[in-house]
């Protein structure tokens, strides 16, 4: 029986999640702590509405985790200048190294991930993966500008 591609894809996103987020327990965060630190270490400063959107969760549940992350000692909230509302969320000493072993975390499940392929492979593989998230951004660029 043959799958289709949306499940094989679907399948192996989820595989990778799991796995990811296993990777990260072994580090000391949780995968999604993990993915705003990662984001954060890019993008630092932000208000934590930036984040939602980015990590793709409700404002609430980041709220709650940047509570928890702050409690740590991995993040810490300052005063937006521009409104005295908004926080910004900055990294700490400590997130700084975490981030640090997150990263060699992520370049080895990169490895697991990719271990059988040689360079070439890899290469074809990282082509048909940039066509794939060209034709799906497409619809949804233009269903965007439509409601926009």
């Amino acid at each position: 029986m043959i799958q289709s591609y949306i499940y094989q894809m679907g399948d192996s996103s989820r595989l990778l999640r799991r796995a990811f987020d296993a990777r990260m327990r072994q580090l000391g965060v949780t995968g999604p702590q993990a993915r705003l630190l990662l984001e954060l270490s890019k993008a630092e400063g932000e208000n934590q509405g930036h984040y939602a959107e980015r990590l793709e969760v409700e404002p609430i549940t980041l709220c709650r985790m940047v509570d928890r992350m702050e409690e740590s000692g991995l993040l810490e909230r300052r005063r937006d200048p521009a409104d005295r509302r908004a926080w910004r969320v900055h990294l700490t000493p400590r997130s700084r190294i975490m981030i640090d072993r997150l990263r060699e975390g992520v370049a080895q499940l990169e490895q697991d991930m990719l271990a059988g392929l040689d360079e070439d492979a890899r290469q074809q593989f990282s082509q048909v993966m940039d066509m794939i998230r060209a034709n799906l951004a497409q619809p949804l660029e233009t269903e965007l500008s439509d409601h926009g």
